[in-house]
């Protein structure tokens, strides 16, 4: 599997063969290809300013694990299966709940810069928007929570969200679709963006 890399690609079992041949320093060019997703998910599932720290023990629990990495899967999906674990336990064991506003500052400084419109009202029906969907998410199920998180927020494909989950393709449809219904009831105008279509 190939990923892009600050504008390369990355032949990711290339560099996992590498690093399982005694190269331990190839393992960098896979943590700069997908720090940006693993800081995403891990804040947008809760990890709050722990982010970066649940992020940094994924990929060394990942890096100790490639020995059983299965050849020809892809690298994304397994990765974020071990930072949502992270994230999940670093929840699970804070002593004080995050709150939303620190869930969504979290979400803000993790995701790179886009384009910006330089209209401060639509940054700011954007940021509102933003917070009435993490709001929303928060009455969700952690199993409706985590399937619409990484099919939309982390704008994973289908198979991807299933590696990922460790769920059939067939529960995360169902998963899925139950998900934005309930959200629907909560957020009448939500309408997820779908990220391009399904790749397997």
């Amino acid at each position: 599997m190939r990923t892009r890399e600050g504008g390369r690609i990355v032949d990711e079992a290339a560099v996992i063969a590498r690093v399982r041949a005694g190269e331990p320093e190839a393992y960098a060019e896979l943590v700069r290809a997908h720090t940006g997703s693993a800081l995403r998910a891990a804040a947008a599932l809760g990890a709050g300013a722990d982010a970066e720290d649940v992020v940094q023990l994924a990929f060394v629990k990942a890096y100790c694990a490639l020995g059983r990495f299965k050849d020809g899967a892809r690298f994304r999906p397994w990765l974020l299966a071990i930072v949502a674990n992270e994230a999940r336990n670093t929840v699970r064991s804070a002593a004080r709940r995050r709150t939303l506003v620190g869930r969504e500052a979290a979400l803000a400084t993790a995701e790179s810069p886009g384009p910006s419109s330089g209209d401060p009202m639509t940054a700011t029906l954007e940021t509102e928007r933003r917070a009435a969907l993490f709001t929303a998410l928060e009455k969700l199920s952690e199993e409706h929570r985590l399937v619409v998180t990484y099919r939309f927020l982390l704008e994973m494909d289908e198979s991807e969200t299933a590696q990922a989950l460790g769920w059939p393709r067939g529960t995360v449809k169902s998963r899925l679709n139950r998900a934005l219904r309930k959200l629907g009831r909560l957020l009448p105008d939500f309408r997820p963006r779908e990220g391009g279509d399904e790749r397997g």
